[in-house]
């Protein structure tokens, strides 16, 4: 079939799903193929496309799984191929959800961290240690997207969110993390302007109002819900005080010091923006990377172990320059389960210490790397963080599949409407967690 891009042609997708825009046809995906393979002999003869994702997964964009078959030239014959690609689209469907990512300019934030600065750090580390998948093609209006390799065919997927992670998944993650901002710290090294190119993150003034407004109405709906929890009357009146406040304490959580030690962080790690790679028995594989080769390094307890870079992150919309307690904040309060977080939380920081600390001698980096003890202090001035993640993005995690909203249909009609806060697993966690906060001083003005 010959492609011509002005030209109304049919298009002969097989099972095309009804999220599937129109454009996204034979012609797109050949001008994506033949770019990012680098061959203009490619020809698309069919394609597939399915939502990459279930409602709950992803918040801020559409993601469509395009398998494309085509033919190209190869040693004066015609073949035929197979590949899978992720077209990750700025909401097209009107909105609250439209409005926020449209006027954050989030979109576009991950369109340079993918286009640039993660490019740069996947070439430093090498394809052993990889950070993501690769960016593809990228659009930048009509509509804003990216096109990435899809891992799935690899053997990622994302992990189980409503159980949490346990100490394997969660030390896969930490190392993960740990690469991503030390490898952040050796290109900020390099190029200073890398650091004014990450400013905002999850809370910052210059955002639209609809981005207060998810958390500040989700506090107020938290202050509801516990007022029903036996013995939680004096918690639920702190919290629905903090209705006002609970952003702009987002925003002094997030600032950056120059005294600091401050990293390139991801902004939204958790559970569902990570894809682990399993064996035939369902547990992460600790031993062989995604090209075949072993990485050796010294863990906490001082003693060599081999060990799996096998986890991938994706979505890269709110990266921010400041201290790394913010990624830290926002994983542990969301994604371990609880036994990982209330008995292994040293564990789990010295794992990181010591995977970032490595990194960045490997990398070469003139930064001094954290001591643990300032570390933990910086967990601690910012701790308000990993609460306001405990307040609005928890039970968002923790809220059943079947009963999964979209933004639109959470902060529909001016009202915030989230089961995931009347879910018990939710309400086990934070009745542990509320006493504690309290104690910190967190719940006071």
């Amino acid at each position: 079939m010959i492609c011509r891009e002005n030209s109304p042609i049919p298009i002969p997708i097989s099972e095309m799903a009804l999220e599937t825009p129109a454009w996204l046809n034979l012609c797109f995906v050949e001008k994506i193929l033949r770019k990012s393979e680098g061959d203009n002999s490619i020809q698309v003869i069919d394609i597939v496309s399915k939502p990459a994702t279930a409602k709950g997964d992803n918040y801020t964009s559409d993601m469509i799984r395009v398998t494309a078959e085509f033919s190209r030239d190869q040693g004066g014959s015609k073949i035929t191929e197979k590949k899978s690609i992720i077209v990750k689209i700025s909401p097209l469907v009107e909105g609250i959800r439209q409005d926020m990512i449209e006027l954050s300019g989030m979109f576009h934030t991950e369109i340079s961290m993918m286009s640039d600065t993660l490019d740069k750090m996947n070439k430093l580390l090498g394809p052993e240690h990889r950070l993501s998948g690769k960016g593809l093609y990228v659009q930048n209006k009509n509509p804003t997207l990216l096109v990435m390799e899809d891992l799935a065919p690899l053997g990622f997927r994302m992990a189980d969110r409503l159980s949490g992670l346990d100490l394997a998944h969660t030390i896969l993650a930490l190392d993960g993390l740990a690469r991503f901002h030390a490898t952040s710290i050796a290109i900020c090294e390099k190029e200073p302007k890398q650091k004014e190119m990450y400013s905002k993150g999850m809370f910052n003034e210059q955002y639209p109002p609809e981005m207060s407004n998810f958390f500040n109405m989700s506090v107020k709906a938290l202050a509801d819900e516990v007022a029903n929890w036996p013995g939680m009357k004096k918690y639920s009146e702190k919290i629905a005080k903090l209705t006002d406040h609970i952003y702009k304490i987002g925003i002094n959580a997030t600032k950056p010091c120059e005294d600091e030690f401050n990293v390139i962080n991801h902004g939204d790690f958790w559970v569902n923006n990570m894809l682990f790679k399993y064996d035939n028995n369902g547990k992460p594989i600790q031993h062989i990377c995604l090209n075949a080769m072993q990485n050796k390094f010294t863990s906490s307890k001082n003693r060599s172990i081999d060990r799996v870079r096998l986890i991938l992150q994706v979505d890269f919309q709110l990266c921010v320059y400041t201290s790394p307690a913010i990624d830290l904040q926002y994983f542990l309060s969301t994604s371990p389960s609880p036994d990982v977080i209330e008995n292994k939380k040293d564990v789990l920081l010295n794992e990181y210490l010591s995977a970032l600390s490595a990194t960045m001698k490997r990398l070469g980096c003139k930064t001094q790397p954290p001591t643990i003890e300032e570390l933990k202090a910086t967990l601690k001035r910012r701790a308000s963080y990993g609460m306001i993640a405990s307040f609005s993005i928890l039970p968002i995690v923790l809220c059943c599949k079947t009963e999964a909203k979209d933004l639109d249909e959470i902060m529909s009609s001016g009202s915030y409407s989230n089961p995931g806060l009347k879910g018990e697993s939710y309400k086990k966690l934070m009745m542990k967690r509320l006493p504690m906060y309290d104690e910190w001083g967190l719940l006071d003005l």
